[in-house]
């Protein structure tokens, strides 16, 4: 980060025989099939128009463009903000300008009088000293501009990922990364992990619900905290809750993984039976899946981190099985 003056800036750069073989792999299939049917429901957004509002005269109130630059002629008494688009300022603003997805454009004589803030693009002054107030900061977060751009047009875009080479790429990236992390908690706490998936299997219904409820508690507390507490014990709440929710999707997630691929050798998968390795890496792949898929991962998500709380907040609980 790179701090500048004058005005100030913040600039952030697993032995079946055949039959068993056939069948196993039939109902692989079909469940492979399902969840990339449902992957057909994502379809190439349309490029959107740029198309700029013309703001002249004078204006008493706050300017916004939503999907749209904004093109400044006369002078706006309070501010002006663009999400999705650029702000041009060829007349006089008197308060702050901000942008997402864009950046801001100050012409040659022209003058802002109050902050500068920009998240993705940059700002540029074409004046060597540009008309700015002294005592004005400006704010400027310059990357992934297109991204937010594309999301600031169309916000439904975040619930319905493009499934370009870049894409696929990560999604697979994830699945490794995950599958190592599962692997090395699995290898390093065997005995922790194998209870967990059992307590999973036989009590899912009320990790789920003591999920649910920790979810709920932890934001509402921290909320709270944030809100009535003094600066250092929000800072202390803050770390905390942060690290319980660190701890919770790693704990819970390994957990999850191992649970679904064991699942999934059992029901669909005729090989590597007594292999964790493979159940590790048919978990991961599942859930990896399952949140890449449009308008589904937000559930799936939320799913994940409340199972993983509840693994979390029930570790030390034990099921009895009576034989």
């Amino acid at each position: 980060m790179v701090l500048l003056h004058s005005p100030t800036t913040f600039v952030a750069e697993h032995n079946h025989g055949d039959r068993g073989w056939t069948g196993g792999l039939a109902r692989l299939a079909a469940l492979i099939g399902w969840l990339f049917l449902l992957m057909g429901g994502v379809h190439a957004q349309d490029a959107h128009t740029e198309s700029v509002v013309v703001v002249s005269g004078v204006s008493d109130s706050t300017v916004f463009g939503v999907g749209n630059s904004v093109r400044i002629t006369g002078t706006v008494k309070q501010g002006a903000m663009a999400l999705g688009g650029d702000v041009i300022v060829e007349g006089v603003v008197e308060g702050d300008v901000a942008t997402i997805g864009g950046s801001v454009i100050q012409l040659p004589g022209s003058r802002i009088g109050g902050d500068v803030i920009v998240l993705g693009g940059t700002y540029r002054a074409h004046d060597a000293s540009p008309l700015r107030n002294a005592k004005s900061t400006t704010i400027m977060y310059a990357g992934y501009q297109q991204e937010l751009r594309d999301m600031m047009r169309n916000p439904t875009g975040l619930f319905s990922p493009r499934w370009t080479p870049t894409y696929l790429g990560t999604r697979l990236l994830v699945v490794l990364f995950w599958f190592i992390v599962a692997l090395a908690f699995t290898s390093a706490m065997p005995g922790t992990i194998s209870r967990g998936v059992a307590r999973l299997q036989l009590t899912s219904v009320r990790v789920a619900a003591i999920g649910l409820i920790g979810v709920v508690v932890l934001f509402v507390s921290v909320l709270v905290c944030l809100w009535i507490m003094p600066e250092p014990i929000q800072v202390f709440v803050g770390l905390f809750a942060l690290l319980l929710w660190i701890v919770a999707s790693l704990f819970g997630r390994v957990i999850l993984y191992a649970a679904t691929g064991k699942w999934l050798q059992r029901k669909y998968v005729p090989f590597g039976k007594n292999s964790e390795a493979v159940a590790l890496l048919l978990g991961t792949s599942f859930w990896v899946l399952l949140t890449s898929l449009p308008y589904v991962w937000p559930f799936m998500a939320a799913f994940i981190l409340i199972i993983s709380f509840g693994l979390a907040l029930t570790a030390r609980y034990r099921k009895t099985v009576s034989v």
